[in-house]
């Protein structure tokens, strides 16, 4: 902190951000790059990671592409490990990657359920034990764990997405406990319905399952509680993303951070 103002420089910081080859990890991984971090594009699709490091190596950045199914302990670790050895350390991981599957309880596959805790909760687990290798035996790191307003709220339809993403808090608060010993620190960022394709995805689906129009689920199950009827955008969870890896004191550690124009106020 200079001068009274907050800096916002990576500068010399190294980040994984995981399923950053589109949507809402690809802007905040161009935002790190564009703040001076070198960034691993981790994403199960292999060219779309490859074409994001691309488009920020081309801007100027420093940036590669790692192939990473975050449900495999052995992938995860060998991309994270690859990533450090390439550019010499790792400071910040944002935990990402994400699905959303539509279906009330009584008609969810187990398998299904399964798929949705291990790419969120498995995911978030092993690419935070491949981080904090690193992130311990320099004795510093940021963890970022992407939840959702539905870390604290919950909505029809999305049971294993719920239970998943208030799991992300019991993980950060452990995280923030056993890793302040060693100078690491965990946030859980929380935003409101980003018009990201995941989200896009949903439109049709809920109304299908609810019977009424996708004006009606953006207008009144999307937005409905939010204070001005507003989607939050990939920009505004960036920016914070890179507010809370670039902030110099673990003031913050174990803290979740709603987004979400109002909705959920806490």
């Amino acid at each position: 902190m200079a001068n009274g103002f907050l800096s916002q420089d990576l500068n010399g910081k190294v980040a994984l951000v995981t399923g950053a080859a589109s949507g809402l990890g690809k802007d905040i991984a161009q935002t790190y790059a564009r703040a001076g971090a070198a960034v691993g594009i981790a994403d199960i699709n292999p060219a779309a990671a490859e074409a994001a490091a691309e488009e920020i190596c081309a801007e100027g950045g420093r940036a590669m592409a790692v192939a990473m199914d975050v449900t495999d302990e052995a992938a995860v670790q060998a991309g994270t490990d690859r990533l450090a050895e390439a550019f010499g350390r790792l400071d910040i991981l944002v935990s990402n990657a994400g699905i959303q599957i539509i279906n009330p309880i009584d008609k969810l596959s187990l398998a299904d359920w399964k798929k949705m805790l291990a790419i969120h909760l498995d995911g978030a687990f092993l690419t935070t034990q491949a981080a904090l290798k690193h992130m311990y035996a320099q004795n510093s790191g940021t963890v970022i764990y992407m939840g959702s307003v539905h870390s604290h709220e919950a909505s029809l339809y999305k049971a294993p997405y719920v239970t998943a993403k208030h799991g992300l808090l019991g993980l950060c608060r452990v995280l923030a406990k056993e890793g302040a010993a060693h100078q690491v620190r965990s946030h859980v960022i929380c935003p409101g319905f980003v018009k990201t394709p995941l989200v896009e995805k949903q439109i049709p689906e809920q109304a299908k399952e609810k019977g009424i129009t996708e004006e009606e689920v953006v207008k009144n199950i999307m937005l409905g509680q939010t204070v001005d009827g507003e989607f939050t955008t990939t920009q505004d969870i960036a920016q914070l993303a890179l507010f809370l890896a670039a902030f110099p004191t673990n003031v913050f550690t174990g803290q979740s951070f709603l987004a979400g124009h109002g909705w959920h106020m806490k």
